[in-house]
Formats: C-alpha cells, structure tokens, sequence
C-alpha cells in the first residue's frame, strides 16, 4: 500500500466551477471542492481507517472479482439497512456534510472505491436503478491520484466522447437525466499511477 507521504505527489486541478453544456445531462465539475491540506488528510485517513473489501460480480453465469477495493456505508434508519454495519466515521460525515451543504441535498449512502494502481478501473455502465429510481442523483468526490472519467452518451453516437480529469480534492454531481442518457467509466491505465480513492453519495430508498 502506498506511503502517506506520497500525498506530496498528488495534484489539484486548476479551481473553479464549470457547468458542462451537454444534451439529456446535469453535470457540475468543482475542481478545487477541498483545499490541499484537506484533501491530503482525508485520503490518508479514509485509506487507513476503511475495511477495504473485494466485490464479486455476477455475469453470465460466471462471478468476477472487479478490479477495485469498495466500502458501503449508510445510515442506520434506511429500510433494509443492516444494524451491524459500520457506522460512518469522523471524515465521511464531514465530507457528506460539505457536499450536502453544495448541493442543498442529503445523502444517505456513500460507496467508496478504491483504485490501488492502475490495473483497477471499471468499465462503462450506468447507475442501477433498483435503490435509487432512474435519475439518481450522483455527488462524486476525489482524493489522490488524477484518474480521468469519461462519458458516453447511450444513444447519440455523434456527441464525442467527454474526458473530464478527476484530481485530488475534485468533486462532480451527476444530476437529471444523465444517468439515463450516459454512461461513465474509468479506464485502467498503462501509467504507474497512485491510489485513488472516490466516494459517491446518493440517496437510495429501498421501497422503490
């Protein structure tokens, strides 16, 4: 696992919010959401205070380990929520609470990924909608290394392609219909890269 120390190397994005001018989407870039420091100590302390879990998926018929740590947790008094599972810690609710206070919005749930280098990635999908209806809405947050996102639109082939780099401190939200129009992913690279740690809140009701 990679040093603390190495948060150094980690870069930010040039600040500022841009609103992306984009068909059937939602999508709001804050590049500089936290400061430096902040972000510094929140990768080091989410990454050393996380049980990090490997997931299996399902496909055909045939499991797969994705390629990525993840982290589920949620509040208590959501229906279904399991009563032993670990309670959100110092650093979650304080992000939850920035992001909440952004977007005007509460969350209920966060999963956190971790891509530990650069053979972790996840490949294009949407969101399912079984917790959260079809247009959820997605506060996604950024700490360590830069690892760029990318986003196709489902059904307008002629609208290229959308490279957005997610830096240390970054935050996105995905809002309206773009989890029903795009899809997103975050490709493996060749590059030796840094973990990188992304937290998505969203608001799930499982009586959907």
């Amino acid at each position: 696992m990679t040093l603390f120390n190495d948060t150094e190397l980690f870069t930010t994005g040039l600040g500022g919010k841009k609103i992306f001018d984009i068909p059937d989407s939602e999508l709001i870039l804050i590049d500089d959401f936290f400061s430096k420091e902040e972000s510094d100590i929140f990768y080091e302390r989410i990454l050393r205070k996380t049980k990090w879990r490997e997931h299996q998926m399902e496909i055909y018929d045939k499991t797969y380990t994705v390629p990525r740590m993840i982290a589920w947790y949620e509040d208590k008094d959501n229906v279904g929520a399991d009563p032993k599972g670990p309670d959100w810690t110092y650093e979650l609710l304080k992000i939850r609470g920035r992001v909440e206070k952004e977007t005007q919005l509460d969350f209920n749930t966060v999963l956190l990924n971790l891509y530990r280098d650069g053979n972790d990635g996840v490949g294009w999908h949407s969101d399912k909608e079984h917790n959260t209806g079809p247009n959820p809405i997605i506060a996604s947050v950024t700490f360590g290394e830069t690892r760029m996102f990318k986003l196709r639109h489902k059904y307008r082939k002629e609208i290229p392609t959308i490279e957005i780099p997610l830096h240390h401190g970054s935050f996105l939200l995905m809002a309206g219909t773009t989890n029903s129009y795009w899809q997103h992913q975050v490709p493996k690279t060749a590059r030796d890269v840094l973990p990188r740690i992304n937290l998505t809140f969203r608001r799930t009701n499982r009586n959907l």
